[in-house]
């Protein structure tokens, strides 16, 4: 009797239950769905940041025992840098071919913070390889000092000589009373003379930019001697002479901004009197013409080009 009570109980249980579930409809399932939506989602979440990091682990992050090696790479350098400069900079760096660790990276960059052609520089440690990148340091002239040749770029930092051809640059020569001052590589050689050279070297620059021309007016500038800087050999004499390829002498004169001290020329119009010659003669070089080329002297026609410059 009791067995029987207790079963009919339990079916007017479940009657109920599903009664009342069918009056609902499907509204009970509801929040259990958005939990295991919520649930799914959190996991897949969780197994995409998991996937993202061993990837980024395999291409970016090397173990510190890892045994694998690849080359050196010196990514996005000028198309000037040859393959003699590029040897100097392996070599310095430690080889052509490292270990792809964590520590590589590090140990080159210190390595190569000696190579004054470099500035700026970063380095990688990649899935494959390791990469340099890197300001180059572009030299614009040439020195010979005590019986050494080294180059200085545009802010007049000394680089170590490598021969390359492809390059204009001019060779500067300096008062030889200094030379007991050795300049180091990588250093800002701080000196008057030099600047005054390098200024002209700079307007030079500027106009074959500007005036566009096929063969650049820098390119027929073998030298400049500033070893008369100031007039302090001879007052009397052009604190500056620019030499053309065969040596013909171009009196420029006194130092960029100091023409009115001296009586001569403004910058300006020796610079159109250089282009002027250059456009009519086709060279800066006169053969057997004239004996040298003068810009100081003021009461010169002076024939403008470049009017505006």
């Amino acid at each position: 009797m009791t067995r029987r009570k207790h079963k009919q109980s339990r079916i007017s249980f479940k009657r109920g239950f599903l009664r009342r579930r069918k009056g609902q409809g499907f509204n009970w399932l509801v929040p259990g769905l958005l939990k295991l939506l919520k649930l799914t989602l959190i996991l897949c979440f969780i197994a995409a940041i998991g996937i993202a990091l061993y990837y980024a682990d395999k291409k970016y992050i090397r173990s510190a025992q890892s045994h694998e090696t690849g080359p050196l790479i010196l990514k996005d350098a000028p198309q000037w840098v040859n393959e003699q400069l590029r040897e100097k900079i392996f070599d310095k760096a430690g080889g052509r071919k490292f270990r792809l660790d964590e520590n590589t990276a590090a140990i080159v960059r210190e390595n190569l913070k000696s190579v004054a052609w470099l500035d700026q520089t970063i380095v990688q440690t990649m899935v494959d390889s390791i990469h340099v990148r890197a300001r180059y340091r572009k030299p614009v002239a040439v020195i010979n000092y005590g019986q050494n040749d080294f180059y200085v770029d545009v802010n007049q930092v000394v680089l170590d000589y490598v021969p390359i051809p492809q390059l204009l640059t001019v060779e500067i020569k300096l008062a030889s009373s200094l030379e007991s001052e050795t300049p180091r590589y990588g250093e800002v050689w701080k000196r008057n003379d030099l600047t005054a050279a390098l200024r002209i070297i700079e307007k030079i620059n500027q106009m074959d930019k500007t005036l566009k021309q096929r063969k650049p007016l820098i390119s027929e500038i073998s030298s400049i001697d500033v070893s008369n800087y100031q007039g302090k050999k001879n007052r009397s004499q052009p604190h500056i002479i620019l030499y053309s390829l065969d040596n013909t002498p171009i009196h420029w004169g006194a130092e960029i901004g100091a023409w009115q001290k001296e009586m001569e020329s403004p910058d300006a119009q020796k610079l159109a009197k250089l282009y002027g010659y250059y456009e009519q003669e086709g060279t800066l070089s006169s053969g057997s013409k004239v004996n040298f080329i003068n810009l100081r002297d003021p009461q010169d026609k002076i024939p403008l080009p470049i009017d505006g410059f």
